[in-house]
């Protein structure tokens, strides 16, 4: 399902819609690759041997790392014509409920929460949970905000 608005003035008629995302596995080249990016290369995300010994079993994905992916899993999963652009505004919210191990499947589930007209555009609110597959407590649910500018 997809979150759909004519206009982003038209996204206020939507409210309560929620949409999910496909399965991403997080694989050990994707957490090695995030590690290389922001310099965090603890042994808990890079160093499976370690990790395999270590406090969670396996090695686990950067909760950043986690949050990065948001632009990826939600992408087409909201669709708004007359759209100049839209701008990731920030989060209300964001919390870290359980690691991801390498090797896991997550997905977004996103539900749209508010909707208020700006003198810019249309701010929208994201309640949003990344699932783990086979996990009862999400990796994480955050409160997201995106910025759309009509055309």
């Amino acid at each position: 399902m997809t979150i759909t608005a004519a206009s982003p003035a038209d996204l206020a008629n939507s409210l309560g819609a929620k949409a999910t995302s496909e399965w991403l596995t997080i694989d050990q080249d994707r957490v090695d690759a995030f590690a290389d990016a922001t310099g965090d290369h603890q042994w808990i995300h890079t160093d499976p041997a370690r990790a395999a010994a270590g406090p969670f079993g396996a090695p686990i994905a950067h909760g950043y790392l986690t949050l990065s992916l948001l632009p990826h899993l939600l992408s087409g999963l909201v669709a708004i014509d007359g759209l100049a652009m839209s701008v990731n505004y920030g989060l209300d919210r964001l919390r870290f409920l359980q690691p991801v191990p390498v090797g896991a499947r997550v997905r977004a589930v996103v539900e749209l929460a508010s909707a208020e007209a700006t003198a810019r555009g249309v701010r929208a609110g994201y309640a949003v949970a990344v699932e783990i597959e086979g996990a009862e407590k999400p990796a994480l649910v955050a409160d997201t905000i995106t910025l759309y500018v009509p055309a």
